[in-house]
């Protein structure tokens, strides 16, 4: 089965003993944006999974399921 970005986005964010409040506030987001993605309920644009991407040291194409 394929990791969406929703449960990558969450791995990603226990991985650095983030809770979704910091994350939003590292990223400039809502709380509930954080919550949307990560339940897969909303997808982040282009400019938010650069920002993603960047912020954890990933390619977007691992944030998007795409590698391992």
């Amino acid at each position: 089965m394929r990791t969406g970005f929703g449960e990558r986005l969450k791995e990603l964010r226990e991985e650095r003993e983030l809770g979704q409040v910091e994350l939003a506030q590292k990223l400039h987001v809502s709380k509930g944006i954080i919550s949307l993605w990560e339940n897969n309920l909303r997808e982040p644009g282009l400019a938010n999974l650069v920002v993603i991407a960047d912020f954890f040291g990933v390619s977007i194409d691992y944030l998007a399921g795409r590698e391992k």
